[in-house]
């Protein structure tokens, strides 16, 4: 992504979740000058120059407090680490953080998904699509970023939401299709599966871009108040996306579609499965989001995609598959 200017006087900057959003963030707010302060519930990761490893958990306000206390933002990346379960853990993690930014005085950034926009009528969509989620992480998200503007329109809090598509990109495990086993098999040629149709257009967002983004949303004066669509590099099919990569990388990949049956089979016997089916849909519809509004605002772009798969790709080269 294009660069934008973060403005040059060091300032505080403390990151909630070291994720794989959360840690290229937290290395982008540093390189730039920043203190940062990474909070993670396990032990501390690799040492980063000007990041501050704190290790709590926010539930305790004492713990979220110090993490915030003087801060100019506070960006929530994290999730709840069970998948299948988020109902009764997301609301009191989020709701903490949200607490402890504002008590801080800080600008509160919240980093949020496409779960509940549902099946848009029109595609791409952008930030003005009704939100109409048909599934119950949709409904959880829909009614959490609800919350977290009234809050903002009633003066609580100073707060943004920042929301990206499927994600792909260095140090990026958890992407939904371009994990590790199959950028491993994008390596070497062969086959990759994937679920949902192929062929159904999709927006893709490069994690870089995503950190770029949140940072841009944390300091500039005309964010706040409302919903953005982060910069997204793809905007194609899967089909043609992995493509894409296969010749970056010179090799060739077929792509074959797991079956919906599969999936729903699955679903009977794991939870994580079941949960993966609830949100499926996302890769049987077109699936775009719009990102204008975002790029035009603040004179960026998403970083050129070829540039981002051979990037994505050189890390992938350095990490084992995952199984």
């Amino acid at each position: 992504m294009t660069e934008h200017a973060i403005p040059s006087t060091p300032s505080i900057h403390a990151i909630i979740g070291a994720g794989q959003v959360g840690t290229i963030l937290a290395r982008h707010l540093a390189a730039a000058g920043h203190d940062v302060r990474l909070v993670r519930r396990g032990p501390p990761g690799a040492a980063i120059p000007g990041v501050t490893w704190i290790r709590g958990d926010v539930l305790d306000p004492a713990v979220a407090d110090a993490a915030c206390r003087g801060a100019v933002a506070v960006y929530n990346c994290t999730n709840p680490p069970d998948y299948a379960r988020w109902d009764g853990v997301i609301q009191p993690l989020y709701r903490a953080i949200w607490a402890a930014a504002a008590r801080a005085g800080a600008r509160l950034v919240q980093l949020d998904n496409l779960y509940m926009i549902g099946r848009p009528e029109r595609c791409p969509f952008d930030e003005s699509t009704p939100e109409r989620p048909c599934s119950a992480k949709g409904e959880l998200r829909r009614a959490l970023g609800e919350e977290l503007l009234e809050m903002h329109r009633r003066g609580e809090i100073e707060a943004v939401i920042g929301r990206a598509s499927d994600y792909f990109g260095p140090h990026t495990p958890s992407a939904a299709v371009f994990r590790p086993d199959v950028l491993a098999r994008i390596q070497a040629g062969g086959s990759a599966y994937v679920f949902g149709d192929p062929d159904m257009p999709h927006g893709y967002t490069y994690t870089p871009d995503v950190a770029r983004g949140l940072a841009i949303l944390g300091v500039d004066p005309r964010a706040p108040g409302r919903v953005w669509h982060l910069p997204t590099a793809a905007k194609m099919t899967t089909r043609e996306l992995i493509a894409r990569f296969a010749a970056v990388a010179g090799t060739e990949v077929k792509v074959r579609a797991v079956p919906g049956w599969v999936l729903r089979a699955l679903g009977l016997v794991s939870s994580l499965m079941a949960a993966i089916g609830e949100m499926n849909y996302q890769f049987e519809i077109p699936y775009v989001l719009d990102d204008g509004d975002f790029c035009r605002t603040f004179g960026v772009a998403p970083t050129p995609l070829d540039e981002a798969i051979a990037a994505t790709l050189a890390a992938g080269a350095q990490a084992p598959a995952a199984a």
